[in-house]
């Protein structure tokens, strides 16, 4: 894992995208830039730039975060047990490379698609590197 420089960090990022990204807040729902977006390319960590997910496994959930359903690799993220709403427990999603917080993965919904799996991630924390030809 790279070490961030929290300083460089909160002085180059908006405070919503830092306090989601550093401090695991949430951003509200269906305000995101990238909930609706059907843009070809890849999303990046917005803290190191990491490749996170491809608009291939981007789907429509409804619920109004960008939904994905598996990230580019299974080492992109890292998965943590997330019992802050306890008794409800949660996985939570994290960047891999910078350990920023993502948002939280859910299994079993029932969403058609290949994996059965929800990969809600805030906007804020993503940037979207359109694909060109």
């Amino acid at each position: 894992m790279k070490p961030i420089n929290e300083d460089e960090l909160k002085a180059r990022l908006d405070p919503l995208s830092y306090a989601v990204l550093r401090e695991g807040a949430t951003e509200r729902a269906f305000t995101g830039k990238y909930t609706d977006t059907d843009t070809i390319g890849s999303y990046l960590c917005k803290a190191c730039d990491n490749v996170l997910f491809t608009s291939d496994t981007k789907f429509h959930s409804g619920c109004g975060w960008p939904s994905f359903y598996a990230p580019t690799t299974d080492d992109a993220v890292t998965l943590i047990e997330d019992r802050s709403l306890a008794p409800r427990i949660r996985t939570e999603v994290r960047c891999a490379k910078c350990d920023s917080h993502l948002g939280h993965v859910f299994s079993g919904e029932g969403y058609d698609v290949p994996t059965d799996e929800r990969w809600c991630i805030n906007s804020v924390s993503l940037v979207l590197q359109e694909k060109t030809n």
